[in-house]
């Protein structure tokens, strides 16, 4: 649900022939030389062909995007690298239907339901970075009445509005009137967070969340926005100890001992709300030093990053009081993931960085509304992704946290759209061994 870096194109020779081996960063691809064409070698493109770039009327040169020629793809070309890059959040969707369709034909023979449940593991060749498994399969695709205003993207997964160059680079300033509908939006995705928070408990499946948060969206006339965004399966995001975000909800049951991040977002009157907190799961869970230093360090990370928000703060800024608080807890600062503006868009400028010495452009203005959502690791800052093209978990398996609020820049400060309420389930929880450590916090959590 949040941008990436594109890759660098790859220029398709005129007459030698060559074998491409993809990197392990997508920015970059290794090119040999080869007695015969690579089944994933591209053909020169046909004469006058056009550029697939996002609003780009240009011919395609001979430049190639090295991941559709790592997945097969043909015939994607591009008139110039910096037309790749700004097309990159759109073009890029298109690796996902493409990595599900060689999933599906490539993908192990032997897959074994659990004779008492049907349950599986859909994925038993991939190597997990960590102990926690996707217990398939998914419930139904869920849908919501026609009466209820859908965002663009409800059936065919396609964000258009957010992916046109122009939307996706303005930053609005929102006036007095919408200005108050993202409270309310706001109000409401905060009603709907802690509703699902309070069902979080050993024992439950994260698909029955994801079935509470649906339906407490449908009562408040509301559509979750993740659902078939960009063809996510599923009405919110739950990630569970070592998964960053976009965990999709499914049969495994929590355990006493996880931590779990619930991500809400919802679609109401016309515009976006976002938040997410991350939940002791069980008196295992506040037991545990090291799932307490995480958490707590994810929650005063954004608790210290929304204290500096004010006009004229740059939005770099963020980043380095972020990553200093970090390294304060002995933790890392995921790289990966950004906030980003919210709106009647759902993600849109500016992009805010986490970590520190960023290049992030902007700064805070009156009527601007974005989230800040720092992801905090107990080990290495690196990611990676399952099968699903989802689930993104730490590379060492080491777990982690996360928060997130949507905010409003006042004239003089911040405002907290999606603040905590007196009832929130959750909150602070004070490392176990310390003088005020009880199982509870010594304070209320303000945000």
């Amino acid at each position: 649900l949040f941008s990436a870096c594109a890759p660098t194109l790859f220029q398709v020779p005129q007459h030698d022939s060559f074998r491409i081996q993809a990197c392990s960063s997508l920015r970059a691809v290794r090119v040999s030389s080869a007695s015969q064409h690579s089944p994933a070698m591209a053909s020169e493109p046909p004469a006058k062909k056009k550029c697939l770039g996002v609003d780009c009327d240009n011919d395609a040169g001979s430049l190639q995007c090295p991941t559709c020629l790592k997945l097969g793809v043909k015939d994607s070309f591009f008139c110039s690298q910096d037309c790749f890059k700004k097309s990159w959040g759109t073009h890029k969707s298109m690796h996902k239907t493409q990595s599900n369709i060689l999933h599906h034909i490539m993908a192990p023979k032997a897959i074994s339901p659990d004779p008492a449940t049907g349950y599986y593991n859909p994925f038993p060749s991939f190597p997990f970075a960590g102990p926690l498994r996707p217990v398939y399969p998914l419930s139904e695709h869920r849908t919501l009445p026609k009466t209820i205003p859908h965002p663009v993207w409800w059936q065919d997964g396609n964000p258009r509005y957010s992916r046109s160059l122009t939307n996706r680079n303005k930053i609005e300033i929102l006036d007095a009137e919408g200005q108050e509908a993202m409270r309310k939006s706001c109000r409401l995705a905060r009603e709907v967070l802690d509703i699902a928070a309070a069902a979080a408990k050993p024992g439950v499946s994260t698909d029955y969340i994801d079935e509470i948060v649906h339906q407490a969206c449908i009562d408040r006339n509301s559509y979750p926005s993740p659902l078939n965004y960009n063809h996510f399966p599923k009405s919110c995001c739950t990630s569970v100890n070592e998964v960053i975000c976009h965990g999709i909800p499914d049969q495994r049951l929590l355990l006493d001992g996880d931590i779990l991040n619930i991500d809400i977002s919802i679609y109401h009157e016309g515009f976006h709300a976002d938040l997410n907190e991350t939940y002791y799961i069980g008196d295992k869970a506040k037991a545990d030093p090291e799932n307490v230093r995480v958490v707590e360090a994810a929650r005063e990370c954004l608790e210290e990053a929304i204290k500096a928000v004010k006009p004229g703060v740059l939005i770099r800024e963020f980043g380095n009081i972020i990553e200093k608080h970090a390294k304060k807890k002995d933790c890392s600062v995921i790289r990966t993931y950004c906030g980003h503006g919210i709106n009647r868009l759902f993600h849109c400028a500016p992009n805010v960085p986490h970590y520190a010495k960023n290049k992030a452009v902007g700064e805070c203005k009156p009527g601007m509304t974005f989230t800040i959502e720092p992801m905090i690791a107990l080990g290495k800052y690196r990611d990676i992704t399952w099968p699903d093209n989802w689930t993104s978990t730490t590379i060492d398996g080491k777990r982690t946290a996360q928060f997130e609020h949507t905010l409003l820049v006042t004239e003089d400060g911040v405002e907290i759209l999606t603040a905590r309420q007196e009832n929130s389930p959750g909150g602070p929880v004070a490392m176990p061994g310390s003088e005020t450590a009880n199982g509870e916090a010594a304070a209320t959590a303000s945000t």
